[in-house]
């Protein structure tokens, strides 16, 4: 099981926490924040381009392809009705160019990126009051 811990350092600030590495979310100075670390979208498309990256990266090191400079972009737009990131988009960039031949193996293998398959297949979520009180059980008399 995966488990990441984020913990509220105060205003609108959070530390995440997985395995030994810390990493911060900050907000905008706009939206009362200090602009000390990315948004929590901003990190979704990171952790989505890092994962499309490193499946790109396996790839083109299997197919004894260069991957020095291989550089991912992720791009999305806000959407309402509920809020939320709509339209992603993944964009490769590998040194040189890929001959026809790899390009399709190449994008498959990005879209095998669990990342992406999470965001296509949606996942159950489950919200949980840690510690909660289960109501009581009044007798019928």
């Amino acid at each position: 099981m995966l488990e990441v811990t984020t913990n509220y350092l105060g205003a609108v600030q959070f530390e995440i926490n997985a395995r030994n590495h810390k990493i911060y979310s900050d907000q905008p100075l706009a939206s009362g924040g200090f602009n000390e670390g990315m948004t929590p979208p901003e990190l979704m498309l990171a952790s989505l381009g890092a994962c499309a990256g490193y499946y790109a990266v396996d790839y083109l090191k299997c197919a004894k392809l260069p991957t020095d400079g291989v550089r991912v972009r992720t791009t999305a737009e806000k959407a309402q009705g509920p809020p939320r990131l709509d339209d992603i988009r993944i964009e490769l960039e590998c040194p040189g160019a890929v001959k026809e031949l790899h390009q399709r193996a190449l994008l498959d293998a990005v879209r095998r990126c669990l990342i992406h398959n999470t965001l296509l297949y949606t996942p159950r979520i489950r919200v949980e009051l840690a510690g909660a009180v289960a109501p009581a059980v009044r007798n019928a008399a």
